[in-house]
């Protein structure tokens, strides 16, 4: 397979990385009594050892200048000591603190069946499968979005930033600005994180270990769009017909 062949194979996947039911999140359809699930689940599944994923593909890879670039990351996700100023997953726990949620829920979560496949399917393809596969599935999807060409295509947008005082949840849900530290400190990095994930991918990825790579992207996508239906479904939404 080759670089662009790569690129676009990667991209595609990406930009199926929508789900019918975020506008209803966005547009506070969630009854209040229900969101704890989804911010619960979120943390469980990913957020809270977000560092150890990216430290799987750190351990695996045998190129320099990739070791850097993710050292950098998982320094960040690790202490907030570039931009945040403290943990990223420390700094997750803000919302629903900021929400009046009980945050001992958040120390012994239990995760719904599909939640449970999802994050098996993360750590079967961080751990053993080669760094291009853990970059990717860690680097790329989890911490991009259907927008991410636009991080490659300067005639493509990027993700939308809006002001932090249209946030989701300060608009509908009355959460105070300044437990918004995440999303600010990701605004930080976003860029630069962005552009790192892809360029190490890219630029270094063996050709041979390229295929697996797009297989294991297509894996996640699957596992996570089964995981949002039944945290939707859990919160109250209905999927369309």
């Amino acid at each position: 397979m080759t670089r662009d062949g790569f690129c676009e194979a990667l991209l595609q996947i990406m930009e199926r990385k929508q789900h019918w039911a975020w506008p209803s999140f966005n547009s506070g359809e969630v009854a209040a009594d229900r969101l704890h699930l989804h911010l619960e689940q979120e943390y469980a599944t990913y957020v809270r050892d977000f560092p150890v994923l990216v430290g799987r593909a750190y351990v695996q890879c045998p190129v320099p200048a990739v070791r850097r670039e993710l050292a950098e990351n998982l320094y960040e996700e690790e202490t907030g000591g570039i931009a945040a100023g403290r943990p990223h997953p420390e700094l997750f726990l803000e919302y629903p603190r900021g929400l009046g949620m009980d945050l001992s829920r958040f120390e012994a979560v239990e995760l719904l069946p599909a939640a449970a496949a999802y994050r098996a399917t993360l750590d079967d393809l961080t751990i053993a499968r080669g760094w291009v596969t853990a970059a990717c599935v860690v680097t790329i999807f989890i911490e991009g979005t259907r927008h991410d060409r636009g991080e490659l295509d300067p005639d493509t947008p990027r993700r939308p930033a809006p002001p932090l005082e249209q946030h989701p949840l300060v608009v509908h849900y009355g959460l105070p600005l300044e437990a918004l530290a995440l999303t600010k400190a990701h605004r930080a990095v976003e860029g630069d994180h962005r552009a790192a994930a892809w360029r190490c991918v890219l630029d270094h990825s063996p050709e041979g270990a390229r295929a697996e790579a797009v297989a294991a992207m297509q894996q996640t996508l699957t596992a996570w769009l089964r995981y949002r239906d039944e945290v939707a479904v859990s919160c109250g939404l209905t999927p369309p017909d």
